[in-house]
């Protein structure tokens, strides 16, 4: 609603009509403009009667709209026996009148061209078929066939108007299909300009690569993604992956998850990953990179959180049998649905094909944590470019869901410039980089935090080992110089720190035993001391006691004798 001068006016939209074909409707914002046809063309084996048939099938399936398909090239039988395939029941449809195919046999050689010849009986037909099931939407494939009598190109524009006139005249959504031209979008040239909506369909060979892609050329009156988009057609149907149409707009979660390595938890702020974050683990062959990844899986597992885990380089039973050897099992997560390993070689298919599959995993298994082992390996499929706008539409559509990814990638270098080779790190949220120290001939493993936005986290190397009971990480070793130590310089440095610290001790109980020795002769010679000072004051005593007796006899006498004179005195 807008308001303008006092009044409110209500936004005009075109009316769409859903196709019920995946990631189709997102590009077209709600579907193909309703009551008008819409242009679907591309070489030979592109999708095209396919997306046609699918549009009328989900229609009567899904909304409640029957359809007519009108087929110049294939009968109905084969079309009924070819969908099939694909789980589309096209005789059920048609017995609960949900549906018509009806197959228009022309014959170029049976057809006389004049002046006045027209599609009249052709719109009668149909008419009958729309009217007979109240059809809401139609199909015509292919054009080419259809039109294949004509001859003179004015009559052809002619009838070519009056045939999309008269589709939209009677109301019906439809989807008209052409070959693609050599000058021109389609062969005639025409009928791009007279279609609502035109969608090319592209089914491209690329370093012996088959990958589809899907564009909508234009499409009046209506907002629409004009990038490429891939498409695959898979057993129930086309998908098409509209990821580039998809902006920044995920939210941010708080919530932290463990690594399932109480260490490598530590070195992230204490708390671990965040959840709906992508994170990156580097390193050369032979690191250790799979087995953070099963650790972390194990890890989802043992919270009931389901783990999806896509394998480019070794197959599931190859991944379970190593993993078991550092104390990683996950053959109960897989027996009980909680781990789901998908492995195929990354030549197998194109990167967009790749991105698709990984897209259809995601939507049926509802993954909480994701693995890509190693990603890598895409770059076998295309150039560093096309990685990482595949990488980038595969993060945008994990981050709308909150899922956490891992994602592994092979470096051929030590140094941190090997690591970009993919140019995909800037894309990750955290990245951890595995590293081998060479030193003393012995070859040890290291690990440190290269960034982890949003949280405090470790900056220093630390050294970690691949055990029977999983992975351990180290605490920080530097040596005397400041040199971080590992392997065998860190038991030697050890040992020797051990020796000096047991030569210490030794030392320094021979000083306290040396000690105690003369504290005792000390406490022998003040015991001595002691009773000769006792011995001595009490010699001492005894003479001043003697000393008294004698001062006090002298006085008695000097007494008595002054008395005794005073006595003689007359």
């Amino acid at each position: 609603m807008v308001e303008e001068k006092g009044r409110v006016l209500k936004e005009k939209s075109l009316k769409k009509t859903p196709t019920g074909i995946s990631g189709l409707d997102d590009i077209t914002y709600g579907g193909l403009p309703e009551g008008r046809t819409t242009l679907v063309y591309g070489s030979a084996g592109s999708g095209k009667t396919l997306m046609a048939m699918e549009f009328l099938v989900k229609g009567a399936e899904n909304y409640g709209e029957p359809g007519v398909f009108m087929a110049f090239e294939e009968t109905a039988e084969d079309l009924a026996e070819n969908f099939a395939s694909m789980g589309f029941d096209l005789d059920s449809l048609e017995a609960r009148n949900k549906l018509i195919v009806d197959y228009v046999r022309i014959e170029k050689s049976e057809i006389e061209e004049t002046g006045e010849y027209d599609l009249e009986g052709l719109f009668i037909r149909l008419g009958l078929a729309i009217d007979s099931i109240g059809a809401k939407r139609v199909a015509l494939d292919t054009l080419e066939v259809l039109f294949s009598g004509f001859q003179n190109e004015a009559i052809l524009r002619s009838e070519l108007r009056r045939l999309f006139r008269w589709l939209k005249d009677r109301g019906v959504t439809a989807i008209v299909t052409g070959e693609r031209g050599e000058t021109s979008l389609t062969r005639y040239g025409l009928e791009e300009y007279v279609a609502d909506c035109v969608i090319f369909l592209d089914n491209r060979m690329e370093e012996q690569i088959a990958t589809r892609r899907l564009r909508i050329i234009k499409y009046r009156g209506s907002k629409h993604g004009t990038n490429e988009y891939p498409f695959m057609i898979e057993e129930d149907g086309m998908s098409v992956l509209p990821i580039t149409s998809l902006g920044l707009e995920h939210e941010a979660s708080r919530e932290r998850i463990s690594t399932g390595i109480p260490r490598l938890d530590t070195m992230l702020g204490g708390q671990g990953y965040y959840r709906g974050t992508t994170i990156l683990i580097s390193g050369t062959a032979g690191s250790g990179k799979t087995s953070f990844a099963a650790q972390f899986c194990k890890a989802a597992c043992e919270r009931e959180e389901s783990c999806l885990y896509f394998a480019y380089e070794e197959s599931p039973d190859q991944i379970i049998r190593n993993m078991r050897s550092i104390g990683i099992d996950l053959q109960p997560y897989l027996d009980s649905g909680l781990l789901k390993i998908h492995a195929s070689r990354p030549m197998a298919y194109g990167l967009e094909m790749h991105l698709i599959t990984m897209r259809k995993f995601l939507d049926t298994f509802k993954p909480n944590v994701v693995v890509i082992d190693p990603i890598s390996n895409l770059t076998n499929v295309g150039t560093q470019t096309d990685v990482r706008l595949m990488l980038t539409r595969f993060i945008d559509y994990l981050k709308l869901r909150n899922i956490t990814a891992v994602c592994t990638s092979l470096v051929e270098h030590e140094s941190t410039a090997g690591i970009n080779a993919e140019g995909i790190s800037s894309l990750m949220d955290t990245w951890v980089n595995l590293r081998f120290f060479e030193n003393s001939n012995e070859r040890n493993r290291g690990i440190s935090v290269i960034k982890s936005r949003g949280m405090g986290h470790s900056n220093q190397i630390r050294e970690y080992l691949l055990t029977d009971h999983g992975i351990e990480i180290q605490d920080v070793y530097l040596g005397p110089s400041g040199d971080l130590l590992m392997g065998s310089s860190k038991a030697v440095q050890e040992a020797e720190e051990l020796a000096e610290a047991v030569a210490q001790r030794q030392n320094a109980d021979r000083k306290k035993r040396e000690l105690e020795t003369r504290l005792k002769s000390l406490d022998t010679q003040i015991a001595s001391l002691n009773s000769e000072y006792e011995t001595l004051k009490e010699e001492l005593d005894r003479l001043v006691s003697d000393q008294q007796l004698r001062n006090e006899a002298l006085a008695t006498g000097r007494s008595e004798l002054v008395r005794i004179r005073k006595a003689d005195k007359p």
